[in-house]
Order: structure tokens, then C-alpha cells, then sequence
């Protein structure tokens, strides 16, 4: 969902000719105290002094006051929240969901495709790993395909049950390919096809919190047991 913002008339005041002194100081005052903000804090704490959008992900930047008085369209979502992401995806099970759908559970998120010969089945592994070591029933796994066009709701409901991911733990998202790049972007992962049924992409394991927030990232890819255990030990103190 993204947010609304809300622009004072007062910068409106520049189109007349004639603009007195208490004017031009009240739009002063409203420039210092208001800046935009990406909400997903894409370039970690850059402001900007007039509306517009993320050059990242392209969501809305979100007003913000200078005295740190943020106004939350939704005051139980934080704006550096996922679940403000508008997006609407498809699950294995051929449901319809938001990410906001989420909100409340921890998540445990990756990007992959189902037809990857190379890095993907690895990461598959990484998080069968983690999922083991958890040993909770009340985290979700998230695999989200980077190849919409390619993995349906049934290619995406084969591979999980090939897998032996197939159950409510388990969740294989599909989006279409603007929602896809825009969740990338938040998660800081890069992918790039090279062939028709081939990807360039990052190996990244992202943990995020119950209200959306991403918490911890680390790279996978058959990743060590020290880093296994830094991901399983980050999703256990959420539940402290």
C-alpha cells in the first residue's frame, strides 16, 4: 500500500507575482520542517526536499518531520514496513494474497527460480537447513520466483512438494514482473535473465520481523554452518 502524501497549499503561493515577507516565511518554516523519505529507506537515511518518488523501488517518498513526529497512514505499520507494499501475489495453492496478508508472523524470504540448475537448489538447502534448526512452527518460509512467466501455481506446487515443502510453513509466491523487481529492490536483490530459462541473481536469506521490518540478511549459497546458525539465532531472539 503506498502512502499518500499530502502537500501544503502554501507552496502553491509561488505562481502570484507578489509574495509578502510573512509568506515566504511561513513556506520557510514548512520547507525546514517537512522532508520526503523513501518508506523502505532505500538509500538508508537520504531525505529529499520535495515530493516525488524512490529511485530504487519507486515507491512514493513519505513525508517526515524533522523532529522525528512521522504521520503513519496505518499507525500499526512502521513505513519502513514490507506490508506497505501494495503488491498482490499468487501462492502455490493458487490463493491471492498482500504481503500485508503476512503481517504478525516472522518470515523468512528468499528470491528464487524453479527451473535454476546451479544456485537455487542450494539455497533451497540453506533454508531446509534453517528451517530444521528453527524447529518452530510458527515461521513462515517465503520463496518468491523471479521468473513469473515460467513458474505458475503449478509449476510453483510441483516443486514444492518434489521438495517436501508442502505445507502452511511453506509459501512460493508468484507476482507479476513490476511487483517482482519492486520486492528485489527492497530486499536488495539484484537479478538479471541471461538465457530464456536462465537468471543472474543475488543469494540472499532475508529474515523479517512480525511488522514487516527486515531484521537480517546473509548470503546463501550452501552458506557454513556459523552462518546458518547466525540466521537461526537471529529468528529465535524475535520470539524473545
Amino acid at each position: 500500500m503506498k502512502y499518500l502524501l499530502f502537500i501544503s497549499s502554501l507552496f502553491c503561493l509561488g505562481v502570484f507575482p507578489v509574495v509578502s515577507c510573512q509568506n515566504q516565511n511561513q513556506n520557510q518554516e514548512i520547507a525546514n520542517e517537512y522532508r520526503y523519505q523513501c518508506p523502505m529507506k532505500c538509500e538508508g537515511e537520504k531525505q529529499y526536499s520535495q515530493v516525488g518518488t524512490c529511485p530504487i523501488c519507486h515507491m512514493d517518498l513519505q513525508k517526515i518531520n524533522t523532529e522525528n513526529a512521522i504521520s503513519l497512514e496505518d499507525n500499526s505499520i512502521l513505513p519502513t514496513s514490507i506490508f506497505n507494499l501494495s503488491s498482490s501475489w499468487t501462492t502455490q495453492d493458487k490463493e491471492t494474497i498482500t504481503l500485508k496478508d503476512l503481517n504478525g508472523q516472522v518470515l523468512v524470504m528468499v528470491m528464487i527460480y524453479t527451473s535454476c540448475k546451479a544456485a537455487c537448489p542450494r539455497l533451497v538447502a540453506d533454508m531446509r537447513n534453517i528451517f530444521d534448526k528453527v524447529s518452530r512452527d510458527d515461521v513462515k518460509y517465503i520463496f518468491v520466483s523471479i521468473d513469473p512467466s515460467t513458474d505458475t501455481p503449478e509449476r510453483l506446487k510441483a516443486f514444492a512438494i518434489e521438495n517436501q515443502m508442502d505445507n502452511e510453513q511453506w509459501l512460493f509466491l508468484r507476482g507479476n514482473e513490476d511487483d517482482v523487481r519492486e520486492l528485489a529492490n527492497v530486499l536488495a536483490v539484484k537479478y538479471k535473465q541471461i538465457a530464456p530459462l536462465d537468471f543472474s541473481h543475488s543469494n540472499i536469506i532475508s529474515v523479517i520481523d512480525p511488522s514487516g521490518l527486515l531484521v537480517y540478511q546473509q548470503e546463501g549459497l550452501g552458506a557454513n554452518s556459523n552462518s546458518i546458525q547466525q540466521v537461526v539465532d537471529k529468528i529465535n531472539d524475535l520470539f524473545l
